[in-house]
């Protein structure tokens, strides 16, 4: 593709430090007929005929690359600062390498993957939800939804993308982040759209729109979960003001805005929308509302039900429990009313669902409930148990470790949530890391004996998670918190394989030998 057709797009876009749209010359030197081959931002993978983005990162500066792409081939640079190209021999060269600068180069990025893969967004119904908590489930019921109704649905996320080629084989690539990057989000939209897919449903950080990840696109649908103080500090955000501020972007890049009319800072992340706005949650004022929520609870399940009024009308039920996921499921039906999805869709498809590591039971005995859950903070853990004590269980058991190599005070806080909400506490390892074990586990101690509670200390998650199935008692709820959807345990700078499942079945398997 031509420069002259990538550019098309660079002339005017919304900064979203600043909230405000700009309009600036792109400046370029050289032949807008020049043809781009390629596209990338990592000066390892520049090969001839490529359009290479210096990019300003946490810890690196794409600019500091620029000549090692020259040499390497390149045909173009988009920049945003002077540049010195001399290493490269540029005045030798037989054909000058294009110089695009603009002002935001990750906002270039962006635009000129979105051209370059031909638009594929525009191709398919584009849902974005963002908010700190329930992106993930929602996203799930979203497409399982509807999948069910006959539409096929991307996914992205914090676990994995998933889509159909149009051979009907299904792809699942794990996440690096919870949105990807704009050149690889471009990419996997052209593959879905190639493949037939009709809808992409994903998560939308904070982190994402603040350095436009998701420009060059609109979002048909964008989605408000709710808010609450997180990821803040070096590398992420300043301070909550621009946490929030960076959530509330996403409503000036749809048509479409549902929100949680409940969640308090709802007014906030209103603020500079431009687009129609939609609400759901249990307050009289929402256009979608729960009604007569009613906690399931039977052998292997903690549940709920509720019906809804308003725009819609429905009994759903919701095989997790709590009042997160009623939140979750209204929205994921005010998403899926947009779509003409059949009740009976919505019902049999919110019955069915099954998120890894979000709540996810595992049937163990008829005695007692054991459960997996992503929870690695101290805001995740006490929403978590506190939601599971409503289902007043026999004892709520906490399996649970901490990260190494990460804040310190998170270990003290989880420990003291812990010992506070749980009636008994296996302090176990996550990913160490660098760190050892036990000293990780000293510090969630220290937590937690200012509560009282009781505790063992187990380091090996195996034997930590054989100790709560065989200690289990009738009527208990266990959740082992904090890995989720992980497979790995990081040691030492390596990642070995641990799935949780699979040392449950193991620890299953043995016990039935020994019977």
């Amino acid at each position: 593709m031509k420069i002259r057709e990538l550019v098309k797009d660079l002339s005017c876009h919304f900064n979203t430090i600043r909230g405000e749209k700009i309009c600036a010359d792109t400046h370029i030197q050289g032949l807008l007929d020049t043809e781009i081959t390629e596209i990338t931002n990592d000066s390892r993978k520049v090969v001839p005929g490529s359009l290479f983005f210096c990019i300003v990162g946490a810890n690196s500066d794409g600019h500091d690359y620029a000549a090692m792409a020259i040499e390497k081939g390149a045909s173009a640079l988009v920049v945003q600062k002077e540049i010195d190209l001399s290493a490269a021999g540029a005045g030798n060269l037989k054909e000058q390498p294009v110089i695009i600068r603009v002002e935001d180069s990750r906002f270039a990025m962006a635009a000129v993957s979105a051209a370059f893969y031909g638009h594929p967004a525009r191709e398919m119904k584009i849902i974005g939800i963002t908010g700190t908590k329930g992106k993930t489930t929602t996203t799930y019921m979203v497409r399982s939804i509807l999948e069910a109704a006959g539409i096929r649905t991307g996914l992205v996320g914090t676990i994995e993308t998933v889509y159909e080629t149009a051979a009907g084989e299904e792809v699942r690539i794990p996440s690096a982040n919870t949105t990807p990057e704009s050149i690889v989000l471009q990419r996997r939209f052209r593959e879905m759209a190639d493949g037939g897919v009709q809808a992409v449903v994903m998560e939308v950080s904070s982190q994402a729109l603040m350095l436009n990840r998701t420009a060059g696109f609109l979002f048909d649908l964008g989605i408000f979960t709710n808010l609450s103080p997180d990821h803040i500090g070096p590398n992420e955000h300043t301070d909550f003001e621009d946490y929030l501020h960076c959530k509330s972007l996403l409503f000036r890049q749809c048509r479409t805005g549902i929100f949680n009319g409940d969640d308090p800072y709802f007014e906030r992340i209103l603020e500079g929308h431009t687009c129609r706005v939609e609400t759901f949650g249990l307050g009289e004022s929402n256009d979608l509302r729960a009604r007569n929520i009613t906690l399931i609870h039977t052998p292997g399940e903690l549940g709920i039900a509720f019906d809804t009024e308003g725009v819609l009308s429905l009994h759903a039920h919701v095989p997790a429990p709590g009042s997160f996921s009623v939140y979750n499921a209204l929205c994921a039906i005010a998403v899926c009313r947009h779509f003409d999805v059949s009740e009976d869709n919505i019902c049999r498809s919110l019955s069915r669902i099954h998120v890894r590591g979000r709540i996810e039971m595992v049937k163990v005995s008829d005695k007692f409930t054991l459960m997996i859950d992503y929870a690695h903070n101290a805001m995740a853990l006490e929403s978590l148990l506190k939601t599971l004590r409503e289902y007043d269980p026999g004892r709520l058991v906490c399996l649970f470790g901490c990260g190494g190599n990460r804040s310190r005070s998170r270990r003290f806080e989880m420990g003291e949530v812990s010992g506070r909400l749980a009636d008994f506490t296996i302090i176990t390892s996550d990913n160490p890391r660098y760190e050892e074990p036990m000293d990780i586990i000293a510090d969630i101690v220290t937590g937690i004996e200012p509560t009282g509670g009781k505790y063992i200390k187990i380091p090996d998650r195996r034997e930590a998670i054989r100790y709560a199935i065989e200690n289990g008692q009738p009527h208990d709820i266990i959740v082992l918190a904090g890995k989720g959807h992980e497979d790995y345990q990081e040691i030492k700078g390596q990642k070995y394989p641990m799935d949780e499942r699979v040392l449950i079945a193991g620890i299953l398997e043995e016990a039935k030998k020994q019977q």
